[in-house]
C-alpha cells in the first residue's frame, strides 16, 4: 500500500525489511545499461501460476527480435498485494532502484502520481496510433488530476457472485441462482451452513491483511449497493470532499458483521490471512469446500491449463450471478471495476525504450492474448469487437455484461488511505472486537486525519 506517515497507517514499517530486500533485487537502477529496459511488475504468490511470467516472457522475446542489440530484463516482485505496493514505491524512490517500467494498480496510481514517482506520457501517446483504440473510461483510470495520462491500462475488471453448483445442489438450493437482495445472499449462506456441513458457506474478503480486496471485492460492493445507485457513497464530487460514515456504510459493515458473526465465512484467522484468496482460487472453489465467492472476473485464469491447478470443468461446476444491491433497488446489481497499468517512473533510466516496449505489449493481438490468459475485460474496442475474443472462454459474456451497471473507486491521491480506514473498520466488526457503530466513528476520525479533514456528512 502508499506511504502512510501517520501512526495509523503504519504497514510500511512493518514491511521495511522485505521492501529492502526487493530494492537489493534491482541492481544499480534501470540507467546503467542504455540498451536494457527493467520491466517490474506483480509475480503471484502461488508458485504455480505463471500467467504474467509467461505473457511477459513472450513479449521480451518478441521486443528483443525486433530491435536488435536491445535487451529486457524482468524483474519479478513476488508478494501480496499490500506488500506489493509497499515494495514498488520504494524501489520508485530513487534512480538506482527505479525500473524503466512498472505494473501499476489504478487504485494508486494518482498517489504516485502526486508523490512525483511516475512519468506523464502524452508525448508518446500523442504519436501512437493504437491509443485511439483504448475506452475512454480506461484512460480515465489512468489520468492524474492534472489532466495529463500516467499509464496504459492493460485490461479492467467486474466482481460478482461465483457459486458452486454441487454446493447449492446438495443444500437444495437453484442451479440458476440468482438473488435479489442481500438478505437473499445471507438466507442461501445459512441454507448451505445447515445442510452441507464442512463447507464454507460465503466468503467476503475483509481486514487490513486481505489489502485491497478487502475494501474492493467485499466493502465496496456492499456499498456502492446502497441508497439508490446514484451518487457515490465514498467522495462528493461536487464539493470535492471525502464522505463520512452514513447509513449504508453502517449498514455494509452489518453484513460483513453477520457473515462472520453466524459463522457463514471462513475462520477469522483464514480470513484473516493475506494469501487467503490463493486459497480460495486455487483450494476451496476447485474442491467443492466453499458454497459462495463474492469475487472478481479474473478467476479462471488461476485453472487454465499450467496453472499448477488446472481446472477445465469448471465453467461447468460454479455458477455466476450479479451481487444485487441491497434491496433490490434499481438498477438491481452492482459491480467495481478496476484495473491495472503500465507506467514509467518518474526516475526510470530509459524511459523511450520502456514506451517502445508498451507497444509492443499493446499491439492488438498481445493485448488479446493476456486478456484472455488472465481472464481480463478488454479495454480495447478492437479487442472487444473480436468474436474470438468473447468465445475464447466461459465467463467473459457475464462479465463484460456488468460494466453497464459497474462503478470505479475515487481515483484520488488519498484513496489509497481511505481503503486502509475502511480494512480496519471491517476487521474491528470482523474480529468482534468492536460494534458496527464503534467501528463507524473510528473509521470517521481515520478518514478525517487521511483527507486533512476534508469531509462531509451524508
Amino acid at each position: 500500500m502508499p506511504v502512510r506517515p501517520t501512526v495509523r497507517f503504519t504497514a510500511l514499517f512493518a514491511l521495511t525489511a522485505l521492501a529492502s530486500a526487493s530494492l537489493a533485487a534491482c541492481g544499480s537502477g534501470s540507467g546503467s545499461d542504455p540498451d536494457t529496459v527493467k520491466v517490474s511488475f506483480k509475480q503471484s504468490t502461488d508458485n504455480s501460476i505463471k500467467v504474467m511470467d509467461e505473457y511477459l516472457a513472450d513479449v521480451k522475446k518478441q521486443f528483443e527480435k525486433a530491435n536488435p542489440g536491445k535487451k529486457v530484463e524482468l524483474v519479478p516482485i513476488k508478494a501480496p498485494d499490500s506488500e506489493y505496493y509497499t515494495k514498488l514505491q520504494q524501489m520508485l524512490r530513487s534512480p538506482k532502484t527505479a525500473p524503466d517500467l512498472v505494473y501499476e494498480d489504478t487504485f494508486l496510481i494518482n498517489s504516485d502520481i502526486t508523490s512525483g514517482y511516475l512519468k506523464p506520457l502524452d508525448e508518446y501517446l500523442a504519436e501512437w496510433k493504437d491509443w485511439d483504440q483504448f475506452v475512454d473510461t480506461a484512460k480515465a483510470a489512468a489520468k492524474g488530476e492534472d489532466g495529463k495520462t500516467y499509464g496504459v491500462p492493460d485490461g479492467t475488471d467486474t466482481r460478482g457472485l461465483w457459486f458452486s453448483k454441487d454446493v447449492f445442489a446438495k443444500a437444495g438450493l437453484p442451479a440458476d441462482w440468482q438473488p435479489k437482495t442481500w438478505g437473499e445472499v445471507l438466507d442461501a449462506a445459512r441454507t448451505i451452513k445447515e445442510k452441507v456441513p464442512g463447507v464454507t458457506p460465503l466468503n467476503v474478503y475483509t481486514g487490513k491483511p486481505a489489502g485491497e480486496a478487502a475494501t474492493m471485492q467485499g466493502f465496496e460492493m456492499l456499498l456502492y449497493g446502497t441508497g439508490d445507485g446514484g451518487a457515490d457513497p465514498l467522495y462528493d464530487k461536487d464539493g470535492k470532499k471525502w464522505i463520512t460514515a452514513g447509513q449504508g456504510f453502517e449498514d455494509s459493515l452489518a453484513f460483513v458483521e453477520t457473515v462472520y458473526k453466524e459463522k457463514l465465512g471462513p475462520e477469522v484467522s483464514d480470513a484473516l490471512d493475506p494469501n487467503f484468496g490463493t486459497k480460495v482460487r486455487g483450494e476451496l472453489l476447485p474442491q467443492g469446500k466453499l458454497g459462495i465467492a463474492l469475487d472478481g472476473s479474473w478467476l479462471p485464469q488461476d485453472w487454465l491449463e499450467g496453472s499448477g491447478h488446472e481446472w477445465p470443468e469448471w465453467s461447468k461446476e460454479l455458477g455466476l450471478a450479479a451481487m444485487p444491491t441491497q434491496n433490490g433497488q434499481a438498477p438491481g446489481r452492482v459491480s467495481m471495476s478496476g484495473g491495472w497499468t503500465w507506467a514509467i517512473p518518474a526516475k526510470a533510466g530509459n524511459p523511450d525504450l520502456a514506451f517502445e516496449f508498451v507497444k509492443t505489449m499493446q499491439t492488438k493481438a498481445n493485448a488479446q492474448k493476456w486478456y484472455i490468459a488472465n481472464s481480463g475485460i478488454a479495454v480495447r474496442e478492437d479487442v472487444a469487437a473480436d468474436p474470438a475474443y468473447v468465445a475464447a472462454q466461459p465467463g467473459i459474456e457475464f462479465f463484460t455484461d456488468l460494466v453497464s451497471d459497474t462503478h470505479y473507486r475515487p481515483a484520488y491521491p488519498a484513496y489509497p488511505k481511505v481503503s486502509v480506514a475502511v480494512q480496519e473498520a471491517m476487521e474491528g466488526v470482523t474480529t468482534g472486537d468492536k460494534s458496527v457503530e464503534e467501528a463507524a466513528r473510528d473509521y470517521d476520525e481515520a478518514l478525517k486525519e487521511a483527507t486533512d479533514d476534508q469531509v462531509v456528512s451524508k
